[in-house]
């Protein structure tokens, strides 16, 4: 592993690659993460069976969007593992919006996460009302998604459409139990993806993210541009 100003890395542990994300609020371990010290700079190894977002990334997410100073819309943020690691990616110059709607898991996002770094604003609400917390965000250059609804690829879309930038980035978790248990994930992802590129979005990547989630891919599209 190289020390420097990476933001995301690649460490071995227990002889297996794992991502791991430079810290912006170094000593706190958000949910009993591995901190690892190399050239003087802290880092959180990133767990892929705690977070989707890993797990696409150890099972081959091409060019992944989050990039430091990023401007980032999350729904279904729950605790902020994967927030907390987003937070380190885009740094003090960006900005991630998480949308929770269970009051108790709200809780311990704000109070494990938002309360330690400066670039997440946690918002307490319904991402099927957006327009509910439209007077909060800006535009933003990538939406993520990892929501439990059979309508979660329509409110990911609805979403997109009020505060993703033309061009942007959308990483859309896709829980085919969610939507249709009684169909094959497969046709499940089929039929989800279509829906956005029916709305004009381009598919650029899918990752299936077992052994870590059964039954779950996530997919990287881009918005239309004009």
């Amino acid at each position: 592993m190289r020390g420097g100003d990476e933001r995301l890395v690649w460490i071995p542990l227990d002889r297996v690659r794992r991502p791991a994300t430079r810290s912006l609020s170094p000593g706190i371990s958000v949910y009993g993460e591995k901190i690892v010290v190399h050239g003087g700079v802290e880092y959180r190894v990133w767990d892929p069976f705690r977070s989707k977002l890993a797990a696409a990334l150890i099972n081959g997410l091409r060019n992944q969007p989050i990039a430091e100073g990023g401007r980032i819309l999350y729904l279904g943020v729950s605790t902020g593992t994967t927030a907390s690691h987003i937070s380190d990616l885009i740094g003090e110059r960006g900005i991630l919006y998480g949308v929770e709607f269970a009051a108790r898991v709200a809780r311990e996002f704000i109070e494990h996460v938002a309360k330690q770094r400066s670039n997440v604003i946690p918002i307490v609400e319904d991402a099927r009302r957006p327009e509910r917390y439209a007077h909060i965000l800006s535009r933003v250059d990538v939406a993520y998604v990892d929501i439990a609804q059979p309508d979660q690829t329509e409110i990911a879309m609805a979403n997109c459409r009020l505060f993703l930038i033309p061009g942007g980035d959308l990483l859309l978790v896709i829980k085919s139990p969610s939507i249709d248990v009684t169909r094959p994930p497969r046709e499940v992802f089929q039929t989800e993806s279509n829906k956005l590129q029916a709305e004009g979005f381009s598919i650029l990547d899918s990752v299936n993210l077992e052994p870590f989630d059964r039954a779950h891919l996530l997919i990287h599209a881009q918005s239309p541009i004009g």
